[in-house]
């Protein structure tokens, strides 16, 4: 599906200009660390220097591609303007520095600068949507994840460090077939899982030590996001307890997932239950994400969100319980919402794995 047919104008605005690299990605199915589209509502054209221009010309079907001149960019986009009778520009203004505005500004006198949210809205509005085809690669990319997983299960064991265990997970993804990392995966362990977002350290897995994951792959440009946590021999009554509780809560807020529901909705279910059994003030971030070309994304499953799900919208579930010096416990699945409930692209299974 072509997503420049797709994307609505802003009000008064006679062409649009897309310069983020997501963005310029998500329009032309090409990745590049440079170059912009200019589309009119005629036409769409993608002005990209030498480096990229043989692949352009290969992969670029909905846009007509135009090799950029060296220090002449400014030129050729007034002379697209001028072609196709345009006097208004919209710029993307959630990704467009306050720089770049005034060196386009400078160069281009002539042109009225569009500097409202309504593009980057428009842009956004059509990503959290997702088509069959991104959707296709999100589950992909989720596979590819959850094979490096499965593989990396072998390897965790008393006397390995949390930084070995990354490394060994990052590299079965990326011969997985992940074309990179979706961020910087994190291996925890021990009194080290409570901290949500820690980084992975020299410590050594030790035997009774809860063992947290959260990792994905990208795939074609989209994303996968996924955390697993696991026990090294034995885990206590309260490690069970409390493992079993996150689970209840996750597994709740999945079940309650369709088109209609609220960000804040969907965030009360899990914490609410959470909460219930006495752990609410150790659940302290959100409940979920959206994820597609970028690691979060709309919609966001928060208590402040008042966002409607709607179908095809790709959302992270995933309920933790923190225990300062003690440990933690994440698990994360990310569904695609249905009409009346959801379908699960993690299939990895979420009950207690003791290794």
């Amino acid at each position: 599906m072509d997503n420049i047919k797709r994307l609505t104008f802003p009000k008064d605005a006679d062409a649009l200009i897309i310069t983020s690299d997501i963005n310029r990605r998500y329009f032309t199915g090409m990745k590049s660390s440079a170059g912009l589209v200019l589309i009119f509502p005629e036409k769409a054209y993608l002005i990209i220097d030498f480096r990229y221009i043989e692949k352009a010309r290969d992969i670029v079907k909905n846009c007509e591609v135009l090799e950029q001149g060296s220090g002449t960019t400014d030129k050729q986009i007034m002379e697209l303007m001028e072609k196709h009778g345009a006097k208004t520009l919209a710029v993307e203004s959630m990704d467009m520095t306050v720089s770049r505005l005034n060196m386009f500004r400078t160069k281009l006198p002539d042109i009225e600068f569009i500097t409202t949210d309504e593009l980057s809205k428009a842009i956004y509005d059509l990503r959290t949507t997702k088509t069959e085809d991104e959707i296709e690669k999100i589950q992909k990319a989720q596979e590819i994840a959850e094979k490096a997983f499965d593989k990396l299960l072998g390897y965790i064991k008393p006397g390995i460090s949390e930084r070995e265990l990354a490394l060994k997970l990052n590299e079965f993804m990326l011969h997985g077939g992940a074309e990179a990392l979706s961020f910087e995966t994190i291996v925890l362990s021990g009194t080290n899982t409570s901290m949500p977002h820690g980084v992975p350290s020299d410590k050594k897995i030790q035997d009774g030590e809860f063992v947290l994951m959260d990792f994905g792959a990208v795939f074609e440009g989209y994303h996968s996001d996924m955390t697993r946590t696991v026990c090294v021999g034995q885990p206590t009554d309260e490690m069970k307890k409390v493992y079993n509780i996150v689970l209840e809560a996750q597994e709740k807020a999945i079940k309650s997932v369709r088109s209609g529901i609220t960000g804040m909705e969907l965030d009360a279910i899990a914490r609410d239950y959470i909460t219930d059994k006495g752990y609410g003030e150790a659940f302290g971030h959100s409940l979920g994400h959206g994820v597609g070309m970028e690691i979060h994304e709309y919609p966001n499953a928060s208590s402040r969100s008042k966002t409607v799900f709607g179908k095809n919208m790709v959302v992270t579930v995933e309920p933790g319980i923190y225990i300062p010096g003690k440990f933690g416990v994440r698990i994360e699945d990310f569904v695609v919402v249905t009409e009346n409930s959801c379908r699960n692209l993690t299939k990895c299974s979420k009950n207690l794995i003791i290794l």
